[in-house]
């Protein structure tokens, strides 16, 4: 059985939570790209959750889409972020740009 690389939660209050599994780079993307489009193109949505906890990889092509999203004022992190995901964020100089939460419903109120 192969697990869902992205699964997107009911919203809840003007949150959408987008939960990640596994490796993220430029060629399996698509699915969360599409995911992080849907949330900031909707007016109802006031805040997107994105739970990285089981990231196993990410590079600059996740990196770029965090990024984007994040200018939309409403990215928030579950963590704790993985160790290769943290040390791209940490080679970049990009860890203080996105507010992480200790699980989701922590997320739900930062």
């Amino acid at each position: 059985m192969v697990e869902e690389q992205v699964r997107v939660l009911s919203d809840k209050d003007g949150v959408r939570v987008i939960v990640c599994a596994g490796d993220f780079d430029q060629d399996s993307l698509g699915p969360l790209e599409a995911a992080c489009r849907a949330a900031a193109d909707d007016p109802a949505v006031r805040r997107v959750i994105l739970d990285v906890t089981r990231v196993t990889f990410a590079d600059s092509a996740m990196l770029n889409l965090m990024l984007r999203l994040r200018r939309t004022g409403r990215l928030v992190l579950v963590g704790p972020v993985p160790p290769r995901m943290g040390r791209l964020l940490d080679l970049t100089g990009t860890t203080a740009l996105f507010p992480t939460a200790e699980g989701i419903e922590a997320a739900r109120i930062l």
